[in-house]
């Protein structure tokens, strides 16, 4: 893949999980705006753009050249969560997006390292199971279903997804070296929870 496709399918799947994650900030009702945050992985699977913990599962069936390519995705990701934060704030719905966001932000950030890292396995477990089911799974509607509950399903349990902290950091303003640490946790533990699944089943065959 060249290096400016990668860049650009790296920042548009950033900017899709901040929408997504503008849904969940603009509804009220956490269970629909789990469902409509959604809607941001399903263009992203839909469309064949660069999602850090969506593609991380796949490390172990590509050559090393994949693993370099994650860094790229992981900051395009970066980029495109916080183009989204930024246009926000200068937007009339900023103050109201802001103060929610804030107050999740603060959750995280006086969270344990280690709470940050467990929550952040348990979710990329389920992205796993949701982009790996959309790839494989030959029931048009199950793969779908899959999907949506999969991801509405760490929303609501309260794991932790480095791609859409990335956008609620943002849009928080909350930026500062413990979060940054913080991030480097959440990200950590998505790359255990994004391999748990491969590995145990290279080790099944």
């Amino acid at each position: 893949m060249k290096m400016k496709e990668l860049w650009i399918q790296s920042i548009l799947a950033g900017i899709c999980i901040g929408i997504g994650g503008t849904f969940f900030l603009a509804i009220d009702n956490k269970v629909i705006g789990a469902l409509f945050f959604t809607l941001g992985l399903f263009t992203i699977v839909t469309r064949g753009f660069h999602l850090f913990t969506g593609r991380i599962g796949y490390v172990l069936d590509n050559p090393a050249s994949y693993s370099a390519s994650l860094l790229i995705t992981w900051i395009g990701n970066l980029i495109g969560t916080n183009l989204v934060s930024l246009g926000i704030h200068f937007s009339r719905s900023a103050s109201s997006f802001q103060e929610k966001a804030a107050s999740m932000c603060e959750i995280k950030i006086h969270d344990s390292l280690l709470s940050l890292f467990i929550l952040g396995i348990f979710c990329n477990i389920l992205m796993y199971i949701a982009v790996d089911g959309f790839r494989t799974n030959g029931h048009e509607c199950g793969k779908y279903i899959g999907l949506f509950l999969c991801v509405a399903g760490f929303i609501l349990a309260g794991f932790e997804h480095c791609i859409a902290d990335m956008f609620y950091f943002g849009m928080a303003n909350a930026w500062s070296v413990r979060t940054v640490i913080c991030l480097l946790i959440i990200t950590a533990g998505n790359i255990v929870g994004g391999l748990l699944i491969p590995v145990c089943r290279k080790l099944l065959r």
